[in-house]
């Protein structure tokens, strides 16, 4: 029996699943991150190394299904969103495991590790900035719900609700942010200057990742408005 194209057969499923499976690829990324960052406080280079190649698998996986979103995802879906606004979230999407890996790629490639006064903020910090791609994915997973509705009803609604949340914990995040660079600025006197420059550079690369998981909910809120 002829078997037709398995690309063809999951989009002709469901135009939504490889996008939702997309964002949960990127949200593995992310997950790692507090692992890694309490590795790095440890002094285990040897665990933070396996975390990497971990995160960085996934970031793998989600860059391999981003490509097959963008070259599978038919021109001729009846939906009541552009197609282009879909491929668009991918790639917003596919910025939180970017920022992932580039920011345990910069930590275990330089053996960073933030002074002690910093690192239970720090902790704190990478858990409300993870916590926002947790958010994100939440969302996004109701997008099949939202398709069977056309995006219209109490599902919307609900989608509206779990996105003004996320918006709460990007700004949690940004306070955080302030926070933890005022107690580095009081302490970088003492501090070689390049490693500080780095401590900074994470910091704002954490903030980075949780603006990407924030965006990833300015995308759906627009397919919801088209």
């Amino acid at each position: 029996m002829a078997r037709g194209n398995p690309f063809s057969n999951l989009f002709g499923k469901s135009p939504i699943r490889p996008i939702q499976e997309h964002m949960q690829a990127t949200d593995r990324a992310a997950q790692q991150l507090p692992n890694f960052i309490q590795a790095t406080i440890e002094n285990d280079w040897d665990k933070a190394e396996q975390l990497y190649k971990s995160i960085s698998e996934s970031e793998q996986e989600a860059d391999v299904m981003k490509r097959t979103v963008r070259q599978h995802l038919p021109k001729s879906l009846f939906l009541p969103v552009p197609r282009s606004d879909l491929l668009d979230l991918v790639t917003t999407q596919d910025h939180v495991a970017n920022h992932a890996k580039d920011i345990a790629g910069i930590m275990l490639g330089r053996k960073i590790c933030f002074p002690e006064k910093l690192q239970d903020r720090l902790v704190e910090f990478t858990e409300a900035c993870v916590a926002t791609s947790t958010q994100a994915l939440a969302a996004i997973q109701q997008l099949d719900e939202l398709l069977e509705v056309g995006f219209s009803g109490r599902e919307v609604k609900l989608v509206e609700s779990m996105l003004k949340e996320l918006d709460k914990l990007e700004a949690r995040t940004d306070r955080q942010a302030i926070s933890l660079r005022a107690k580095l600025f009081k302490i970088e006197a003492k501090l070689p200057p390049v490693e500080v420059i780095f401590l900074y550079q994470i910091i704002g690369r954490l903030g980075d990742l949780a603006d990407a998981a924030e965006k990833v909910g300015d995308r759906l809120q627009i397919v919801i408005a088209r």
